[in-house]
């Protein structure tokens, strides 16, 4: 509300909940004295509503930033405010990820860039110029083929892949994948630039069975392996053939 974190009524409220003991109090420092409304439970308010009262919030706040080896430090200044500073480690973060299979490795994209998913035949991949194309309804997309990523001499086995729509600024593109592994909340980490020479891929994660997962950057996959083509477009480029 813009008043600041009263020290006193915090304790005060910290006895009455029995989190401290009345002569431990006048030894706490100002930090740790305001360190105590991330304890769960504890809450100044007078009354509880919908938003307020419960005592759980600013615990869950704390727990969810300590999880990524991260600390919240406040400032505080009764009649004037409270400012919370949150530090978590700039090489870790949590991302929704769509998890699929290319060849023998798993990738994932943040799951927030997936439109939708479908389904295609090869036969129903069409060549314009110096991109494939899929017509999805009334939409042209200009499709990626991960499998390049793999560098295979041979064109993969598969007759009928998934086709992962991914939005990006006003475009579509399809990722051509031969099989969906699911959805998954990664922990993602940067990699070293000496370990992956390829801008293709952002960051890695593990999951629980010892799997690394690549993540991959979406903008230069695009760049890379497929030629950008408008959203907008409702017709089949002239040209294409069956």
């Amino acid at each position: 509300d813009g008043r600041g974190i009263d020290r006193n009524k915090v304790i005060a409220k910290a006895i009455e909940h029995k989190i401290i003991a009345a002569n431990d109090a006048a030894r706490l420092s100002e930090q740790e004295a305001l360190n105590l409304i991330f304890h769960p439970g504890l809450s100044t308010a007078e009354e509880v509503t919908a938003i307020s009262g419960r005592g759980v919030g600013m615990d869950v706040v704390k727990t969810v930033v300590e999880r990524l080896k991260g600390s919240v430090h406040i400032e505080t200044n009764v009649g004037a405010g409270t400012t919370f500073y949150l530090k978590v480690p700039l090489t870790l973060a949590i991302i929704q990820a769509l998890l699929f299979r290319v060849g023998e490795k798993i990738y994932a994209v943040p799951l927030a860039s997936v439109m939708e998913i479908s389904r295609a035949y090869e036969s129903e991949f069409h060549r314009v110029d110096d991109r494939e194309v899929f017509k999805l309804r009334d939409k042209i997309l200009t499709l990626v083929r991960l499998e390049r990523l793999e560098r295979r001499a041979e064109p993969s086995a598969y007759k009928k892949f998934f086709i992962i729509v991914i939005a990006m600024a006003d475009h579509r593109f399809g990722l051509v994948v031969e099989k969906l592994v699911g959805e998954e909340e990664l922990v993602i980490k940067a990699l070293d630039d000496q370990l992956v020479a390829t801008d293709l891929v952002s960051g890695a994660s593990i999951l629980g069975d010892g799997t690394v997962v690549l993540i991959l950057n979406i903008p230069a996959v695009v760049s890379k392996l497929g030629k950008a083509a408008p959203a907008s477009a409702s017709a089949r480029p002239k040209g294409a053939t069956a």
